[in-house]
C-alpha cells in the first residue's frame, strides 16, 4: 500500500484501493518479504481470491481504515516512549540530585488533572528509597531545580491526558462504520452522509504529534542540563576527563537536533484542506499526513530519551558508592548490559540505537517495574 495519495475524506481512497486489489487478486502484494503478483501471493498463502457483491467494492476503499491504522500504531508507540520517559526522566533527577518534593501529592491535587496527579505519583514511586536523593535533603543550597525536572508531572500529565483523549476518539473509529453511502437492509433505505471525512483521527493524530513532541522536547532539556556543570554539579559533558574527551557533547547536539525537527513536524495537519473532484470534496481533513507523520516523530523521541538514558546513568555512575532507588538501578542495570560507561570517546551511535531499541521495545519500562502507570487500552470488535 502506498503512503500517500489520501487527503483524509471520502475515505482513505487511493491507500485503501491498493489494499482492496490485493484482496480480489489484483495489483501486488509481499509474501514472506517477496514482491510479487497479488493472486500469485494469494495462492501461495492458500487464499482465494475475494468475490465481491453489491457496494462491498466500494465500502472497502471508502473510509478512514489506513489513517486511523497509522494513528493507532503510532499511539501504542509513543505510549511506550512515554513510559521510558518517565523512567528516564527520575534517573535525570536523581542523577542531578534534584528533589522529589515538587511530586508530592499535595501539590498536584489542588490542581486536579488526572494525568499530572498519576504522573508525580509515578516519579515519587521510581525515586523511592535513593542512597542518592537522601544525602542532600539537608544542607542543599540550591531553591528550586529548573522546570525541566520539577514540572515533570505538569508536562507529561498533560501529555498523558492526550494520550488517552487520543485513544478514546481512535476505539470508536476503529469500531464504526465510515463508508458511505449506508445501507439500511431493515427498512430498505440507501442514506447518503459523511462518516468518511476522518477529522476526529485527524484531531486524534495532531493531539499525538504535540504530545510525543513534547515528551521529546522536556527530555532534551534535561540531557542539556545534565552536560551543563554549572546545573547539574556534575562534570562537564559527562566525562570523568573533560577537555580531553567530548563525552557526551555531540549526543546532546543530536538530541537537539532530533527535538527540532519533531517541533517542525508537530505542525496541525487538520487545519490544512484543499479541494478535490472538481470543488465537490471542498473540506477535507488531512487525516494520512497528520497519522503518517507520526512514526518519524516517534522515532525521534525514542532516539532523544536513549540518549537521555544514556547520559543519565552516566551521570549516576559518578555519585557511587551512592546508589540509586531499586527500579532505576534496574533500570541502569539493563542499560549496562548492552552500553558501559563511557570513560573515554568512542562511537555513541551504536549505543543510542541499543538503548532506542530497548526503549521502543518497552524492555526500560518493564524493567522499571510496576511503579509504572497502566497501559493505555484500545478495543476493537
Amino acid at each position: 500500500m502506498p503512503s500517500k495519495g489520501s487527503v483524509g475524506a471520502s475515505g482513505d481512497l487511493a491507500p485503501l484501493a491498493h489494499m482492496a486489489a490485493t484482496m480480489i487478486g489484483e495489483g501486488e502484494a509481499y509474501f514472506r518479504g517477496e514482491r510479487m503478483p497479488a493472486a500469485q501471493a494469494l495462492a501461495r498463502a492458500g487464499l482465494a481470491p475475494l468475490a465481491l457483491g453489491p457496494k462491498e467494492g466500494l465500502a472497502l476503499l471508502n473510509g478512514t481504515q489506513f489513517s486511523t491504522a497509522l494513528a493507532l500504531s503510532s499511539l501504542f508507540a509513543i505510549e511506550r516512549v512515554f513510559q521510558s520517559a518517565l523512567v528516564t526522566g527520575a534517573l535525570a533527577t536523581d542523577a542531578a540530585k534534584g528533589s522529589d518534593t515538587p511530586f508530592d501529592p499535595r501539590i498536584h491535587a489542588l490542581r486536579g488533572h488526572r494525568g499530572q496527579i498519576e504522573v508525580a505519583r509515578a516519579l515519587r514511586n521510581l525515586m523511592k528509597g535513593s542512597a542518592i536523593r537522601a544525602s542532600h535533603l539537608t544542607g542543599d543550597d540550591r531553591i528550586q531545580d529548573p522546570y525541566c525536572l520539577r514540572c515533570q508531572p505538569q508536562v507529561m500529565g498533560a501529555a498523558l491526558d492526550l494520550l488517552r483523549h487520543a485513544a478514546n476518539t481512535l476505539e470508536i473509529e476503529a469500531n464504526g462504520v465510515s463508508d458511505n453511502p449506508l445501507v439500511f437492509a431493515d427498512t430498505a433505505e440507501v442514506l447518503s452522509g459523511g462518516n468518511f471525512h476522518a477529522e476526529p483521527v485527524a484531531f486524534a493524530a495532531d493531539i499525538l504529534a504535540m504530545a510525543v513532541c513534547e515528551i521529546g522536547s522536556l527530555a532534551e532539556r534535561r540531557i542539556a542540563m545534565m552536560v551543563d556543570p554549572v546545573f547539574s554539579r556534575l562534570p562537564a559533558f559527562l566525562t570523568p576527563k573533560p577537555g580531553l574527551n567530548s563525552g557526551f557533547m555531540i549526543a546532546q547536539v543530536t538530541a537537539a537536533a532530533l527535538t527540532a525537527e519533531n517541533k517542525q513536524k508537530a505542525s496541525p495537519a487538520s487545519v490544512d484542506s484543499i479541494p478535490t473532484s472538481a470543488n465537490q470534496e471542498d473540506h477535507v481533513s488531512m487525516a494520512a499526513h497528520a497519522a503518517r507523520r507520526l512514526q518519524g516523530m516517534t522515532r525521534n523521541a525514542a532516539d532523544i530519551v536513549a540518549i537521555e538514558w544514556l547520559a543519565a546513568a552516566q551521570a549516576i555512575d559518578f555519585h557511587a558508592p551512592l546508589t540509586t532507588s531499586q527500579p532505576l538501578q534496574r533500570a541502569r542495570a539493563l542499560l549496562r548490559e548492552k552500553v558501559p560507561h563511557l570513560e573515554d570517546d568512542r562511537m555513541m551511535a551504536p549505543d543510542i540505537e541499543a538503548a532506542s531499541d530497548m526503549i521502543r521495545s518497552g524492555a526500560l519500562a518493564g524493567a522499571a517495574g510496576a511503579t509504572l502507570l497502566p497501559a493505555l487500552e484500545v478495543s476493537a470488535g
